[in-house]
């Protein structure tokens, strides 16, 4: 039995103790809008008449939000002026 779409957003989910609230904040940081209740429709049994599969793009866009969650946005490194002006700011603040 192979884990679909579903079962690895639930599995997260669960693991990392999000709530619907959570997964729809971090799908903003990628700018996907979803409901909570479309976000619901994922987590219901494959039998319900409600049930939805997550395809791929929503699922990369969870894990792509979950990064910039954990970790804060990606820094830009084709622009070294950037990053002297950002390290310039963080020394001034000490």
């Amino acid at each position: 039995m192979a884990l679909t779409n579903n079962d690895i957003l639930k599995k997260l989910r669960v693991a990392l103790k999000m709530r619907d609230d959570d997964i729809v904040e971090v799908l903003a940081l990628v700018d996907f809008k979803i409901s909570k209740s479309e976000l619901g429709a994922f987590f219901r049994n494959e039998d319900h008449p409600k049930y939805m599969e997550c395809q791929d793009q929503i699922l990369r866009n969870f894990l792509n939000g979950l990064i910039i969650h954990k970790r804060g946005p990606r820094e830009d490194k084709r622009d070294p002026s950037i990053k002297r002006a950002n390290e310039a700011k963080n020394t001034s603040k000490d």
